[in-house]
């Protein structure tokens, strides 16, 4: 009869890669430090802000949105610059506001050098 080689797991581990303490569950370290994704500080009005900033973005209709995407295309901007600008200052960008659409731009390039580092 072939010998069967039966591994007695009360006792431990049968190789040093395996070994896991007795009593562990197989999941992520509890030393690492966590940090939720509402930061360092307190949780504050922070669920109350992500249910009014996935408000904003989810309710547009399809037809309000055709026509943002339309006049900020016109304007050189995207249609995330063009609708913060709408929420942000309650109107919208016409071809004279050049100065503002500057502003705009230039802080686009602002962001994406920052990006790059």
């Amino acid at each position: 009869m072939s010998e069967i080689e039966i591994t007695d797991f009360a006792t431990g581990p049968t190789s040093a890669a395996s070994a896991v303490p007795a009593g562990h569950n197989g999941g992520p370290p509890l030393d690492e430090t966590h940090t939720p994704e509402w930061g360092d500080g307190g949780i504050g009005n922070y669920f109350y802000w992500k249910a009014a900033h996935r408000a904003v973005w989810r309710n547009a209709s399809p037809g309000i949105v055709s026509f943002r995407i339309q006049k900020a295309e016109r304007l050189g901007l995207t249609y995330e610059e063009y609708t913060l600008e709408i929420l942000e200052r309650g109107r919208h960008l016409q071809i004279e506001d050049t100065e503002r659409i500057t502003q705009i731009k230039q802080a686009r390039s602002n962001r994406i050098v920052n990006d790059r580092r």
